[in-house]
């Protein structure tokens, strides 16, 4: 079970998936080797052995980047798992080298410095699901 965020282009003044219009179609990232580039500058320990399928880990987190194999990229989804706000931290600096935003995919906002409560519900939903599986 992951948390989910999106990393695309939107409009300056979008802050929640609700505010997309229906036609909006998002602005590439750029050209492979270009976003794969920023990735690895904004996070230079990102395992990119598999540059399609990303990974970034720390003692208490792991993010899978489903980058993907098209060429231009419109898009970089992250697949987070484990525990402590410091994750945000590469999401934030991921968002900012691509020149775009961070979509909460469970909650619908927009994830900004300081907002934790995206990811602090997903833990409380994870742990509740666990708890109650056993």
């Amino acid at each position: 079970m992951s948390w989910d965020v999106l990393l695309l282009r939107l409009p300056d003044d979008v802050t929640s998936v609700q505010e997309i219009s229906a036609d909006h179609t998002p602005d590439p990232l750029g050209r492979r080797r270009d976003v794969l580039a920023a990735v690895t500058q904004a996070v230079p320990e990102v395992d990119l052995s598999d540059p399609a399928w990303g990974e970034l880990s720390s003692a208490t987190w792991s993010i899978e980047l489903n980058i993907g194999s098209e060429d231009p990229m419109d898009s970089v989804k992250l697949h987070i798992r484990g525990s402590g706000d410091d994750v945000l931290t590469p999401v934030l600096r991921l968002a900012d080298a691509l020149r775009c935003k961070a979509l909460d995919c469970a909650e619908g906002n927009l994830i900004t410095p300081g907002q934790t409560s995206g990811w602090h519900a997903f833990q409380q939903f994870r742990d509740r699901v666990v708890r109650t599986s056993r």
